[in-house]
């Protein structure tokens, strides 16, 4: 798929283009043979709030985690800019020296794939959650807050030697860092809370307890894994407000991973859309809202066979609704039939009977109890379900045994040839049919 991006709004660069605060460039991630991330390049406007989205196994965490100094990229750069602008002659500096970071007349710059992830955090001022919460359950709400100003207190206690004796630099520096975990256990609604254990803590105050711990180190980057995964409807709302809180009151730069798309699209100035590791989309919430790739990559189509079959357009028309679908330029077939849509898997037409490997067999339609929810299984999309069921594949045991030549067959009835063996829907199907089998004596 090529690369969409959409940088000029009224004429002038977009705000992510114009003064960036991250600068992620040609970035690629291996794992031995496996491509994790692939040559990709994006920016982070600073005071925007920023959302990297895309469907599972897109490489929205390793991004995260070549960003936060856990993985060192196989290559490419990524700059941290404190200060306006590009400052590209400080950046071009550092990359042609040895070192890591230098001082300029409009702040500083940082090249974080040259620095351990401590120095990220503490020199380069960027923070993170993860998509597991990791707080120190034993402790409390504040003590977890005193934590990350650790450092702070450190130095100004002589490294324990200050603190020991009480010197007033140190009984200074803990009053501030005091007054500051209290702030923010204000701006989150725990304050009633501040001394009971965290791992006390309901699952959506324990994910507000590690957005206030993060911005603690007072960021200019903050970067958040799933902040919204588990949350309720109410819960998701008073995050928004906190999140375009930071952004306004603290100017602090969000980038955030996220699949509640009512969170992306109602705060976010800029979304970036990955898919196997590769930029499909870059722009406005808007303009990614309606572009036809992603959606097709959040299906489970290839946009071209949405352009070019009718009856694939009339799958996605009807698992989008037909006003979304106009929205994302997509025609709403008028002349496609259910017999159009079931002849996808006749093989006895020149194009089915073209697919290498072999047919799988499948049956007339789901046994009692009904069919079960394929996609569950990591990769198969509203249209992939439909697609499989019009082969008569209705269950997980009938993905579970097929055969290396019926996985390449579906593969390119699919026109997603290896994707199956990538996302090992064999594998998931085992999986799934054991589970269900198991459920079910």
């Amino acid at each position: 798929m090529s690369v969409i991006s959409q940088d000029i709004t009224n004429g002038e660069l977009a705000n992510w283009d114009r003064d960036p605060v991250l600068s992620v460039e040609h970035l690629t991630m291996r794992f031995g043979g496996l491509v994790a991330i692939d040559d990709l390049s994006f920016n982070v406007g600073r005071g925007d709030i920023t959302a990297l989205i895309g469907p599972n196994g897109a490489g929205k965490t390793t991004v995260f985690n070549c960003v936060t100094g856990f993985y060192k990229p196989t290559e490419g750069r990524i700059v941290m800019r404190h200060g306006p602008g590009r400052q590209q002659e400080a950046v071009d500096a550092v990359t042609a020296g040895d070192g890591a970071w230098a001082r300029s007349a409009e702040g500083a710059v940082f090249l974080l794939e040259r620095m351990p992830d401590f120095e990220i955090s503490r020199h380069a001022k960027v923070a993170r959650t993860f998509q597991n919460i990791r707080l120190f359950g034993g402790m409390t709400l504040l003590e977890n807050l005193l934590v990350a100003q650790h450092n702070k207190l450190m130095a100004a206690s002589g490294f324990t030697v200050g603190g020991i004796f009480g010197i007033p630099r140190f009984r200074r520096e803990e009053k501030e860092a005091v007054e500051k975990a209290v702030y923010w256990l204000e701006r989150t609604k725990l304050i009633d809370r501040a001394d009971d254990p965290a791992g006390d803590l309901p699952y959506g105050d324990q994910r507000r307890l590690e957005i206030a711990r993060a911005m603690c180190t007072e960021p200019h980057l903050l970067c958040l894994d799933e902040p919204a995964a588990g949350l309720n409807p109410r819960e998701s709302a008073e995050l928004n407000e906190l999140l375009q809180f930071i952004r306004r009151e603290h100017n602090t730069s969000i980038l955030l991973i996220e699949h509640d798309m009512g969170v992306v699209m109602e705060i976010s100035d800029h979304v970036i859309v990955l898919d196997y590791g590769v930029k499909i989309s870059d722009g406005s919430a808007e303009f990614v809202r309606t572009d036809p790739r992603v959606i097709a990559a959040y299906l489970g189509v290839e946009d071209e066979e949405i352009e070019d079959k009718p009856e694939i357009a009339s799958l996605v028309v009807e698992a989008l609704g037909e006003e979304a679908a106009e929205e994302a330029g997509i025609d709403v077939p008028t002349d496609v039939t259910p017999e159009d849509v079931a002849a996808l898997a006749e093989t006895a037409s020149p194009e089915q009977a073209a697919h290498p490997g072999r047919r799988p067999g499948g049956i007339e339609g789901p046994r009692e109890g009904g069919s079960d929810k394929l996609t569950i299984i990591q990769g198969i999309g509203p249209v992939n379900e439909r697609k499989l069921n019009e082969l008569g594949i209705w269950h997980f045991d009938q993905i579970a045994a097929w055969t290396p030549e019926e996985i390449e067959w579906v593969g390119s009835y699919l026109a997603f040839p290896g994707r199956i063996e990538r996302e090992n829907w064999v594998g998931q199907a085992q999986e799934l049919a054991r589970k269900k089998s198991g459920a079910g004596e």
